[in-house]
């Protein structure tokens, strides 16, 4: 349940603050009043696009918060702690910043969300019903997921337009096949040669590196030999050695340490420095011994460098990626034996084709049942509503070759006079039976409908008279089950109100701003009687309203 809207410099909107209760509520107030406007500040916050127009002339960003009430919707709870977004126990706090810049932020229960989070968390909490809902209502598409969502198959619809749109993708890449043969097939043959010329090869992973590495050593081997050579000589085995020089040195240095000991010191250095020469030495004549001058083994390397760099031309790769060329190759020519194996290819078609056809006459028989549920629930809403002789009928139109809607186009019918044929619901002429069927189909969905706040924003267009009173009725009666919210110009439907807002427009010099009161006694009485009677409110319309807010 809707519990607080506060608003921020959103459209003709300075500042508000409004707390909603049960049962039904309807806004109402002059036209251009703003009352809309606060579906649409409220649309914000559940996911709705916006852009810089909806930030107040002057400001630098509208803010929308709303609150919610969500100890009883499990579902809900489970899915923000799935999605990290928990707040205080049993409540939900979804808001909306929108700058001049164009830039908006979304945040529930004070987390940073995403707009695809803010709608999934707005379907679980609010249904909103627009004016211009009768419209949708002539699309087929809209008919079909109304009818969906009534029967509960809204799920067992997505799967039959998945295994849809699997079954045609195979379609298609079989007749991609069928016109690419030959194409196919030269691609086929320049792989196997490619893939043979490698295999010969052998390229193994990491050897280029490997190969380089031991060409460059033995092709410099006699300058190896000859350089630690000539290091252990210079450092040790000549007359005049680094050794033999640093001997001398320390020797010195050290008889010289009993007239000042803080020779000592460079004595202990010069140690040092001698014990790693000496290490040095050793280990340079070791390697000096383990160099292999094996003009044989150079051979066989550079043969093996050259035939590396030559197929890393010839495949237009770098010669240490030949191993992963012929790998890709490889998995290519998997790819092409497999596609060109035709039959298989009509064998996974025909599964997929149907694994379709068996879902889709599963999701037809349950909209079978569905349609003749709907049809009865709208038929008897539109009699209600002043339509005596109505009949409102939903066919199945076969599809011969299906489609990712299902197996049928679902079609709304309506005759609106006893022993009228069928007609489909676009060639219904009178707006105002437009806006009555759509609201009979709504009132009918909204009872199915697992949300707890409902919203219509003046679907009563169109309607007056009796009908108008009947329609608040049925808001009145939904108020009693879930929270409803009703934008309307209908003095009717507003008096079977429990709670009555009106909107309206005050001037502050250079803008205009929404003010909301809540109307109660009289002030409910002038407020009903104004919209009954129009700008003159006499006697008479005042004695309608107060009967019309008695009979609640």
């Amino acid at each position: 349940m809707l519990l607080r809207l506060a608003i921020r410099d959103f459209a003709i909107v300075d500042r508000l603050e409004l707390e909603f209760q049960r049962g039904f509520t309807v806004l109402t107030g002059e036209t251009g009043a703003g009352k809309s406007i606060l579906i649409d500040a409220l649309a914000l916050t559940l996911g709705e696009r916006a852009d810089a127009s909806v930030v107040r002339t002057g400001r630098e960003r509208a803010d929308v918060t709303a609150e919610f009430v969500i100890d009883n919707d499990a579902a809900l709870q489970a899915w923000l702690r799935e999605q990290a977004l928990e707040g205080d126990p049993g409540q939900l706090v979804m808001r909306r910043i929108v700058e001049r810049s164009g830039r908006s932020r979304g945040l529930i229960n004070g987390h940073a969300a995403t707009l695809v989070q803010l709608r999934q968390a707005g379907d679980a909490l609010v249904d909103i019903h627009g004016q211009h809902a009768h419209q949708s209502l002539l699309r087929a598409d809209a008919q079909r997921q109304i009818l969906d969502a009534q029967g509960g198959l809204a799920e067992a619809a997505a799967e039959v337009g998945d295994a849809y749109r699997s079954w045609r993708r195979l379609v298609q890449a079989r007749a991609e096949q069928e016109r690419n043969s030959l194409a196919l097939n030269a691609e086929r043959d320049q792989l196997l040669w490619q893939v043979d010329e490698l295999t010969r090869l052998a390229p193994a992973a990491g050897e280029w590196e490997q190969v380089q590495a031991e060409q460059s050593r033995l092709a410099h081997a006699a300058s190896l030999i000859e350089g630690a050579s000539a290091a252990v000589d210079a450092l040790s085995e000549s007359e005049s050695s680094a050794g033999s020089v640093l001997a001398a040195a320390v020797s010195r240095l050290r008889a010289l340490v009993t007239y000042d000991p803080a020779l000592q010191d460079f004595v202990a250095l010069l140690d040092g420095a001698e014990a790693q020469m000496n290490e040095a030495v050793s280990g340079l004549r070791q390697y000096a011994e383990r160099v292999d001058l094996d003009p044989r083994r150079l051979q066989e390397l550079e043969l093996r460098v050259e035939a590396l760099h030559g197929a890393a031309r010839k495949f237009r790769v770098r010669p240490e990626a030949l191993p992963e060329a012929l790998a890709a190759a490889r998995a290519r020519l998997a790819e092409l034996d497999q596609a060109s194996d035709a039959e298989a290819m009509a064998r996974e078609e025909q599964r997929a084709s149907d694994r379709y056809r068996q879902l889709a006459h599963k999701l037809t028989e349950g909209r079978r049942k569905a349609a003749a549920k709907l049809g009865r629930e709208v038929t008897s809403a539109m009699r209600e509503l002043a339509m005596a002789g109505a009949r409102f009928d939903i066919v199945l139109r076969p599809l011969a070759d299906g489609s990712a809607g299902g197996d049928e186009q679902v079609e709304f019918l309506v005759a609106a006079n006893v022993g009228a044929e069928p007609q489909p619901l676009a060639r219904v002429a009178s707006g105002g039976e437009v806006s009555r069927i759509s609201l009979a189909i709504q009132v009918v969905a909204s009872k199915a409908a697992a949300v707890g706040t409902l919203i219509f924003d003046e679907v009563d267009a169109g309607i007056g008279g009796g009908v108008a009173e009947i329609v608040g009725q049925k808001l009145r009666a939904l108020g009693e089950r879930r929270q409803v919210l009703c934008v309307t110009h209908l003095g009717q439907v507003a008096a079977q109100a429990t709670e009555q807002w009106s909107v309206s427009k005050r001037n502050d010099g250079d803008q205009v701003r929404s003010v909301v009161e809540v109307l109660a006694g009289q002030a409910r009485v002038e407020e009903v009687a104004r919209m009954i009677g129009g700008l003159e409110i006499t006697a008479a319309t005042r004695r309608h309203a107060s009967e019309l807010l008695k009979t609640r």
